[in-house]
């Protein structure tokens, strides 16, 4: 992996590559020989001139103004995740190096490994830290010492349970990206992103789209070699006191196919269950608490279903 000091430059000419002339409203006239926008035009469209902008991104001027950054963001077509991160490169304070140890509190170890749904730490590098039976039925590979993205980009047992590996491996880069921010120096970092862009072609090209998303609760759907397919909530909840660490939670919703199969998972691996809705299950106790007329002896409950959004995981 090649030194990455110019994080500006780098960032700035990546999405201009990704930005087609037509996108930006600009006619092609002949052949073009570079992918996405000329320097000249991102130049033009942000209304500074050709020569700052080459300076930008050859890094020879890394504290651009704030209203630069801004008509940059514009022109590159940046939503707000990415123009936070575009204003953070701009915003020229010196990084600080975050120890390589990262140490869970000893109340979420605890709180973790009583929750009766799959739940796990993640760190800023995206290391499990801590993980609780139940998610490790769901995966193997979620055990403390583990890296999510390198089993997902390189175990395929790990690839194989998810039914849209492509849109999740961008996802996680991009959220990767996002969680990491300005802080390049650190010597895990540099290790595990060395590794990955030798080892896997997709994670080098997702890297070097500079993709940036927060990390935000998704449905997700699992494929289970032993329960089948799974639809689940996955939950992230940043933990208070701590360099990034989140705490990252999957929950079924309540009466569908999945909730019986992550039941039959707890049940198989002796792990806390959650509490069942038996309201789903007595028509007679949920038509009470609406305040509806008691369901007759005839009446029948529809079949509960998974829900099945359409969005990535």
């Amino acid at each position: 992996m090649r030194d990455e000091t110019n994080l500006l430059g780098d960032y700035v000419r990546a999405r201009r590559e990704l930005v087609t002339p037509e996108q930006a409203g600009i006619p092609v006239v002949g052949k073009r020989r570079v992918p996405g926008l000329r320097r000249e035009e991102v130049a033009m469209l942000a209304g500074i001139s050709a020569d700052y902008y080459l300076r930008l991104e050859q890094g020879r001027d890394r504290n651009p103004s704030v209203q630069i950054l801004e008509s940059l963001a514009r022109v590159l077509q940046l939503d707000d995740d990415a123009t936070a991160y575009l204003l953070r490169l701009g915003a020229g304070k010196p990084r600080r190096r975050r120890r390589r140890k990262e140490t869970v509190p000893a109340g979420i170890v605890k709180l973790v490994a009583a929750l009766p749904l799959p739940a796990l730490v993640e760190g800023r590098y995206f290391d499990v830290l801590a993980a609780n039976a139940l998610a490790t039925a769901l995966s193997p590979r979620l055990v403390a010492g583990a890296n999510r993205l390198r089993d997902v980009f390189l175990d395929p047992a790990e690839r194989a349970l998810y039914a849209d590996w492509e849109n999740a491996t961008m996802g996680m880069v991009a959220g990767f990206r996002e969680s990491v921010g300005t802080d390049i120096d650190d010597p895990r970092f540099i290790e595990l992103v060395g590794e990955l862009c030798l080892a896997s072609p997709r994670f080098s090209r997702l890297w070097a789209r500079h993709d940036v998303a927060a990390c935000e609760g998704a449905s997700k759907h699992i494929d289970h070699p032993q329960v089948g397919g799974l639809w689940l909530n996955r939950e992230r909840l940043g933990i208070g006191g701590t360099a990034g660490q989140t705490l990252v939670v999957y929950h079924p919703d309540p009466g569908t196919d999945s909730a019986d199969g992550l039941a039959l998972l707890a049940s198989a691996t002796q792990a806390p269950i959650a509490p069942r809705d038996t309201t789903a299950d007595d028509p007679t106790r949920a038509d009470a608490e609406r305040g509806a007329p008691a369901a007759g002896p005839d009446a029948r409950r529809p079949a509960a279903g998974d829900h099945r959004p359409t969005g990535a995981a």
